[in-house]
């Protein structure tokens, strides 16, 4: 058995994904967090570093879902739970680049 981990690339994508199908801006995450400049929400985006444990839980409820919502373990198969239409201007190598699979992995790919 694996110990657990968080995937930083796939959680950051997983953050920039939710934020953008609730309408949510970048600013408007700053201006909720109280943040002086975006930069740290730029870094989860780019899965550089993690909210803390209260911004993770302040972030659940500004984007509805749960924290396990938020994160992405390496022990999961995020490549094939991907909402592929809110991401669909990347390719397949694009995608699997960010998450740091094959595009063997990716069980279903459709382009809208």
């Amino acid at each position: 058995m694996r110990f657990p981990t968080v995937n930083l690339k796939a959680t950051g994508a997983n953050i920039a994904t939710l934020r953008k199908k609730q309408g949510i801006t970048v600013r408007q995450m700053q201006e909720y967090f109280g943040f002086e400049q975006p930069q740290a929400i730029y870094k989860w985006q780019r899965g550089e570093s993690l909210p803390t444990v209260d911004n993770l839980f302040a972030l659940s409820k500004l984007l509805h879902t749960s924290i396990d919502g938020i994160l992405v373990g390496n022990d999961q198969d995020f490549c094939v739970i991907i909402k592929i239409r809110a991401i669909r201007f990347m390719t397949l190598e694009a995608i699997c680049d960010v998450m740091d699979c094959q595009p063997g992995d990716i069980l279903e790919y459709q382009r809208e």
